[in-house]
């Protein structure tokens, strides 16, 4: 637990990794990074600006036209991508420990280590074999002519992690912003990124804040491509400043409000692990999660019984993500615990609107009046915790069934017939993923293609893969990632 400790420092992270070379802020500005248990600062983290971005595409067109791109050899790429997995892996406790204490994941060592640290791992070494398999086509047309197709990469891109591997793997360049709220693993990796040998200017980091440094990518006329993660609201002013710039590819990934759907003759104790899961994983911070589970009539009480009583044992193991039995954790900030009110994502970034967050939407759902079942309050007096939460006797309408919380809340509504939960179910301007748990796999399968989401699990939920397309329909996005398919978006 030594890094750990050493995690937990008063000194300045270093702004931005450009070229190789860590910069000193431009701007005196700064902003913190707390625990999310104790709500205390970890470290301030320096901001970047839009000159900061400049410098970073600079630097990326720069290694794109003469060190990296069509320059490099594909098997290069992939050596240099496997060797970043490598040295991500030698450093997987470190890396585990810094999500933790950044984000609040629970159970550091099993959630953060074996699952989200993994899996990066794993992405990279998938993209890794894939650098030197992207081909062209020749194409038949007379005797007298010669066709064919070459893929190129696009030039500088901003992406990071399932969106990095491919990026790097087809010769993109890379300026990335990560996450204001959770910065501490981006800035990290940028020290794997000159150990693994990338050339300078291949992978640029600039850390701030939306309105100033996303928004400065999304305009930015040299940029090419942007892959974004994050809300339906910011992924429209990305798509616009797209439209009034250079008109760059846009790829996003947005918001969900997927549907856990359990029909009778499901296994009950699967579906009620799965669902839990579905919605209770990383505290309900999941753009997947099954927030909506429709229940079928003949095992509502039963799964409403045993459901609740799993969802107060997670009550009663909420603390510390580093402590030993901690099974629910803190929300990721006081943004998203709480009401507060921050800029806009827009140019006018001195505009303030008010967003509604996890105990605001609990309010609604209480003032809409639904039953709160379990639940509905902050844990402790320290922290962003929150107990986790089920609704019962909702409409359709209230905001707590047809709005993204980002939390642990879930609506649990009762349905009679097939026809009826498909409808409901895609009674939403998301359609990011859908859970299915039916022992009936012909139903099972029927249901799933019904639904108007991107990705469907049957008998399980939030279990991605690193060669299987994930992406959404409707308002959760556009374009997809993982797998072949990431290689041409």
């Amino acid at each position: 637990m030594d890094k750990i400790a050493n995690l937990t420092c008063d000194r300045p992270v270093s702004l931005t990794q450009v070229s190789h070379k860590y910069r000193a802020k431009l701007y005196l500005l700064s902003l913190t990074t707390p625990p999310k248990a104790t709500g205390k600062v970890i470290t301030p983290v320096s901001v970047g600006s839009s000159k900061d971005v400049d410098i970073a595409v600079d630097a990326a067109k720069k290694a794109f036209k003469t060190s990296w791109g069509l320059k490099v050899p594909g098997s290069v790429r992939g050596k240099l991508l496997y060797k970043l997995a490598e040295l991500l892996e030698r450093d997987i406790d470190e890396f585990a420990a810094l999500e933790s204490l950044d984000v609040g994941k629970c159970k550091v060592y099993a959630r953060a280590k074996a699952g989200d640290i993994r899996h990066c791992i794993d992405v990279f070494r998938y993209y890794a074999g894939w650098a030197d398999k992207v081909q062209g086509k020749t194409i038949e047309t007379s005797e007298d002519k010669f066709a064919y197709t070459r893929h190129e990469p696009y030039g500088v891109v901003m992406m990071l992690s399932w969106k990095f591997g491919p990026a790097l793997a087809t010769g993109n360049t890379i300026v990335l912003k990560p996450s204001e709220i959770t910065p501490l693993t981006a800035l990290r990796l940028a020290d794997l990124v000159i150990e693994a040998g990338f050339p300078p200017g291949v992978v640029n980091i600039v850390n701030g804040h939306g309105p100033v440094v996303g928004q400065a990518i999304s305009e930015h006329p040299l940029i090419d491509k942007v892959a974004f993660t994050g809300s339906t609201l910011v992924g429209r002013k990305v798509l616009k400043a797209s439209s009034e710039s250079n008109l760059k590819v846009v790829t996003l990934e947005l918001g969900g409000k997927s549907p856990s759907i359990i029909f009778d003759d499901a296994d009950l104790e699967q579906a009620i692990k799965w669902a839990s899961q579905g919605i209770f994983s990383n505290m309900g911070q999941s753009c997947v999660a099954g927030s909506r589970i429709f229940v079928q009539e003949g095992i509502y009480d039963q799964f409403l019984t045993k459901f609740t009583d799993l969802t107060k044992r997670l009550a009663a193991a909420t603390g510390d993500p580093f402590d030993v039995g901690t099974l629910h954790g803190p929300q990721v900030s006081q943004l998203q615990f709480d009401v507060i009110w921050f800029p806009c994502y827009d140019l006018l970034a001195s505009l303030m609107s008010p967003i509604q967050r996890v105990m605001s939407y609990i309010e609604s759902g209480k003032q809409d009046g639904a039953t709160v079942h379990t639940g509905g309050v902050r844990h402790g007096a320290e922290g962003y915790f929150i107990q986790p939460t089920l609704f019962t006797n909702t409409r359709p309408e209230m905001k707590i069934v047809q709005e993204e919380i980002f939390g642990p809340v879930g609506v649990v509504i009762k349905f009679k017939t097939e026809e009826e939960v498909i409808e409901a179910a895609n009674k939403s301007s998301y359609g990011l993923a859908c859970h299915v748990f039916s022992q009936n796999i012909s139903r099972a399968l029927r249901v799933a293609h019904a639904l108007e989401a991107g990705s469907a699990w049957v008998n399980c939920a939030q279990w991605t893969d690193k060669a299987v397309p994930f992406g959404g329909y409707k308002q959760s996005g556009i374009g997809r990632e993982l797998g072949e398919y990431a290689l041409e978006t």
